[in-house]
């Protein structure tokens, strides 16, 4: 296969024409399909055109998260270090990420739970507008437990991609299943790449919305 001859400053402009070329018919509107694409062109596979699922007012809730300044709390430093620092800037929100922090490892230890999962109960509260799992069905599961504290239109935008073999389908059939705002893929693809480019999907179309 021939090498192709192209300029830096071209690579994702041609990424994303392949990718669209290669896609072929579909149903998506424009917000959903620049979210689908810009999955695709993190993982390199086609299959996340399916296997995505979108909640009525995900796409909405996410961009009205990021421009109220609301904050991001992911689930593993991967998520956070995915996430674009640049276009997220521009609303002066936080990313969150307790994993790394000493006493939630300790409380972790202590009552025989995940770091992500402690991270969770510890983190979520009303100034989060999205909440971004890549990696760890069991923070998933603690989110979905903890949605019930949030009346619907103040609960934020879970992104469940956890990727894995326990409890990574089942956590995510969950989160759709449960109504509650989403973007999700189903069965045990996903990770920490995914929910990144989940984000700063909704992040360019924030800052698209609000420059018009």
């Amino acid at each position: 296969m021939p090498i192709q001859n192209i300029k830096p400053e071209d690579i994702e402009k041609e990424s994303f024409r392949i990718i669209f070329a290669e896609l072929g018919p579909h149903s998506f509107d424009a917000a959903t399909l620049s979210i689908v694409q810009r999955v695709i062109h993190a993982t390199g596979d086609f299959s996340f055109a399916e296997n995505l699922h979108f909640s009525a007012d995900a796409i909405v809730r996410g961009i009205t998260a990021l421009r109220q300044g609301k904050d991001i709390l992911t689930d593993v430093t991967m998520v956070k270090a995915g996430i674009s620092k640049a276009m997220f800037a521009r609303w002066h929100g936080a990313i969150r990420c307790g994993v790394d922090d000493p006493a939630v490892a300790a409380a972790a230890k202590r009552y025989q739970r995940t770091r992500s999962q402690v991270a969770m109960e510890r983190l979520l509260d009303e100034s989060v507008g999205i909440v971004a799992i890549g990696n760890a069905p069991t923070a998933l599961l603690q989110i979905i437990d903890m949605l019930d504290g949030f009346a619907p239109r103040k609960a934020p935008l879970v992104i469940g991609t956890p990727v894995g073999f326990v409890n990574a389908a089942e956590s995510k059939d969950l989160l759709i299943a449960s109504g509650r705002c989403h973007i999700a893929c189903r069965g045990r693809k996903g990770g920490s790449p995914v929910a990144a480019a989940i984000v700063n999907a909704l992040l360019r179309l924030a800052i698209q919305e609000e420059d018009r």
